[in-house]
């Protein structure tokens, strides 16, 4: 049986429904393919335990809060019940000693509460993001935003060429090199505030001495102080059903079990995708593929389609860093040493810019860290329905993690195959309940459920999610902007006309931004 669209997406992840959103109310027929039994990708609420809804995998969305995708759905969306819900103090450092500092929406406030903590700080912080904003956040934004090798990429560095100088402009680059701790060791003297910016390099998937993870923490600082910490009201689910409606208002499909097994090609173009069930959905425009590298090249698309040099750049596509879950269920508030940390909705425990710097470090060499940057989501200080009424959920998030274990830095936790079985995963997840309760002296007594997802469960609820990688690939240097997601690639294109590659594993990135999907899906409008 063969159906007929002007556009198959495979997948479902955000950029897929925001690429099928703007298709589809644009006229074009098209139809969203997924493998697993539910639409969304990582966007995924399940109630893991009676009366608890959680986000199992992704949650946040200050980058979809503030991309063109939002602003040219938005208002569709929210008619089709998208409410988000915000705060004014988005997120926090706690310190082993217990010590914090919150970051605020409020520039002046920021400011005043660091140079609380160390004279000048508050000011050389603010110099600094402003700064960004003010005269390089136009040239950043054309970067992320548009395909890196374009007629808009070039005109931009023209423009930026044209008003700074040849120098200024080359200067810019060579600072946008440097990493996270040559900006912090430079400009902050205190401990607790190089502590406040240093875990945020992990959510771009980099580590603090990473080169250009300075550009980045400033670029993402800035962000969550104009954006906050947005969550979808009642779970992202509603996000996605959202976009399902919008899609299928327009005359889209979706169609969720549907795993594809091929993409068809004749005469050098692709015609159509065949499911292992037999399936075949033919495409007279386009087939926009929302998957790794490695699944495109090297599952969907057969020998002889990809040239050698392709196939070669694919197999040897990196991924990075493994992520770990741990959802808690409260029947209680947690009681924190500080009442406005129980009211933040993202909370970084760390020793600080070298303990996120070690602890990158042991995940790079295979070893389970020792004292982890531990990322504690308070999903229910913003959306209170997600728990029953006096309980709370913990949303956490294990950044720095190996996908083949070759040891712990303690020394405590053997894993003899380097594999993630269920002994390892739970007793991991034990060292981080242990730092919790260190914090939060109520935890214990208080949980009324713990379900922990490895690297490897993340993969078999995800595809895409390589190892545990939740970025679907390394987002050093040699894998971003025109090197993402092959060198030997342009764009969002392929070697195989009218076949269109987007998602996590391309150009800008990971993130839940969905601004791979808005930027082929414009090419079509």
């Amino acid at each position: 049986m063969s159906q007929r669209f002007d556009h198959v997406i495979v997948g479902s992840g955000i950029n897929s429904l925001v690429a099928a959103s703007l298709l589809s109310r644009g006229g074009s027929s098209v139809v969203v393919l997924e493998r697993e039994g539910r639409l969304g990708g990582c966007m995924r609420a399940e109630e893991l335990f009676p009366g608890y809804l959680h986000e199992v995998l992704s949650s946040w969305y200050p980058l979809f809060a503030t991309s063109p995708a939002y602003e040219a759905l938005g208002d569709d969306l929210h008619e089709r019940g998208l409410e988000l819900a915000n705060s004014d103090t988005p997120t926090a450092v706690l310190a082993p000693d217990g010590s914090s500092l919150v970051l605020t929406t409020d520039a002046a406030e920021n400011a005043r509460r660091m140079n609380q903590i160390s004279q000048g700080d508050g000011d050389r912080y603010s110099a600094a993001i402003g700064q960004f904003f003010e005269e390089n956040s136009e040239l950043v934004f054309s970067l992320l935003g548009n395909e890196p090798r374009s007629w808009q990429t070039i005109k931009a560095l023209l423009r930026e060429t044209r008003k700074k100088g040849a120098g200024d402009t080359l200067g810019f680059f060579g600072e946008a090199l440097g990493t996270c701790r040559s900006w912090l060791e430079r400009d902050i003297e205190s401990d607790l505030v190089r502590a406040l910016v240093a875990p945020w390099v992990l959510h771009a998937g980099l580590g603090p001495d990473d080169a250009y993870s300075g550009v980045m923490a400033k670029l993402i600082m800035g962000t969550v102080s104009l954006a906050g910490m947005p969550v979808v009201k009642g779970g992202s689910s509603n996000l996605v059903e959202a976009f399902r409606e919008l899609i299928t208002d327009y005359g889209g499909v979706t169609i969720t079990g549907a795993d594809v097994d091929s993409i068809d090609v004749q005469g050098g173009r692709a015609v159509s995708v065949t499911t292992t069930s037999g399936e075949t959905y033919s495409a007279d425009s386009a087939v926009i593929a929302n998957v790794t590298p490695t699944q495109l090249y090297g599952r969907l698309l057969r020998e002889p389609l990809v040239p050698a040099e392709i196939r070669a750049d694919a197999e040897n596509y990196r991924y990075g860093r493994s992520d770990m879950q741990i959802h808690f269920a409260l029947n209680t508030l947690p009681e924190w040493g500080s009442v406005e940390i129980g009211e933040v909705p993202l909370v970084h425990l760390t020793s600080g810019l070298d303990g996120v710097s070690r602890a990158v470090n042991e995940a790079e060499r295979g070893l389970l860290p020792a004292q982890p940057t531990v990322v504690v989501g308070q999903p229910t200080v913003l959306d209170p329905s997600r728990a029953p009424e006096g309980g709370a959920i913990l949303w956490i998030q294990l950044q720095e993690l190996p996908a083949r274990i070759r040891g712990d830095a303690r020394g405590v936790i053997e894993a003899p195959d380097g594999v993630w079985t269920e002994e390892v995963r739970e007793r991991y997840a034990d060292r981080i309940q242990s730092m919790l309760a260190a914090h939060i002296p109520n935890l214990e007594q208080s949980i009324v459920g713990r379900r922990v997802f490895s690297p490897a469960d993340l993969e078999s609820l995800n595809i895409n999610l390589v190892g545990g990688d939740p970025y679907s690939g390394a987002c050093t240097i040699d894998q971003f902007l025109a090197w993402r997601p092959l060198p030997g690639t342009k764009n969002h294109e392929t070697p195989v006309r009218g076949l269109y590659h987007i998602g996590a594993s391309t150009h800008p990135g990971p993130g839940l931004g969905g601004v791979s999907g808005y930027m082929v899906a414009s090419k079509f409008l």
